[in-house]
């Protein structure tokens, strides 16, 4: 039996990694700890075979200007990941599972262009939180050793029941719109359960390196919305000839490029143990969210 610890118990991918592993029960034992206060410092990290450290800010648009901000981003994302790191390395943890982000290779693709990331896709982040998480990694990699293993996940947007981010939003609209765009854009996404059992595999096989997993389908927005609108018996109709409207509201507001750009992984890339992980087709995934 595997011992894991996860950091940050109340977080949306911290709680439903503990939920999916408690389903087996004769392979791992699972603690949880919150890193809010300084009482996470008193933790015994002797005896557990993983770290998975889920702990951060997530990913919000601020203020490049903003130094305060620009300080607590590095903080949480990267000092108290290395930190955590260290005393889990002290104590004989074998393995340290870092949850980054696909942001460490930049914003979205405006709409109409295309950006499909490879293995020999040089990281390239925007802003605080990407730069923050490679910085993390960078840091997490120099402290590995032979007894030591480092896995960096680069996920990309995740989504399920009870998310938050951008899903609950577009779903609103899908509630409330009986029309919506039809654009061709390319976007990598993971449903929750394949997250989670993507982890359990990583967990499982004591990995080191970066990760970059996702579903085995790349999403169109539209479709998202409308098979959302569609899982709630509702008529919604996608309606193409927007973007050249969206690429010219692009330039006042940068949520556009965030929800019809492009933002994809090659297929190649999340070929990952046998994408035994990738458990339900894009449809289903998006009935199972919104029952």
């Amino acid at each position: 039996m595997k011992r894991i610890l996860i950091t940050a118990k109340h977080s949306y991918i911290g709680g439903a990694l503990a939920g999916w592993l408690a389903r087996f029960p004769q392979k791992y034992q699972v603690d949880c700890i919150s890193q809010r206060t300084e009482a996470w410092k008193e933790t015994d990290f002797s005896g557990y075979d993983a770290v998975v450290d889920v702990t951060g800010i997530a990913h919000v648009d601020v203020r490049e200007t903003d130094a305060d901000t620009e300080r607590e981003y590095y903080r949480v994302n990267c000092e108290l990941a290395v930190e955590t790191a260290k005393l889990a390395r002290e104590a004989g943890v074998k393995q340290f599972v870092f949850m980054s982000s696909i942001i460490v290779y930049g914003d979205s693709a405006p709409v109409g262009s295309t950006k499909r990331i490879t293995a020999e896709t040089i990281p390239a982040p925007a802003g605080f939180y990407g730069k923050s998480k490679l910085l993390a990694e960078q840091k997490l990699f120099d402290l590995e050793t032979e007894l030591f293993r480092v896995a960096a996940v680069r996920a990309p947007m995740v989504y399920g029941a009870g998310c938050g981010g951008n899903y609950p939003k577009l779903g609103k609209i899908a509630k409330c719109s009986p029309v919506f765009p039809k654009v061709r854009n390319e976007r990598s996404m993971i449903y929750i359960e394949h997250l989670c059992e993507f982890l359990r595999l990583l967990l499982e096989h004591g990995d080191r390196g970066v990760f970059c997993p996702q579903n085995r389908e790349w999403v169109q927005t539209g479709e998202m919305v409308r098979l959302i609108s569609h899982a709630h018996k509702l008529p919604l109709v996608l309606v193409p000839g927007f973007e050249r409207i969206l690429r010219r509201m692009a330039k006042y507001n940068k949520y556009v490029n965030k929800v019809f750009g492009n933002l994809a992984y090659e297929p190649e890339l999340s070929d990952i143990y046998g994408n035994r992980y990738q458990l339900y087709s894009f449809a289903k995934t998006i009935w199972r969210t919104e029952q």
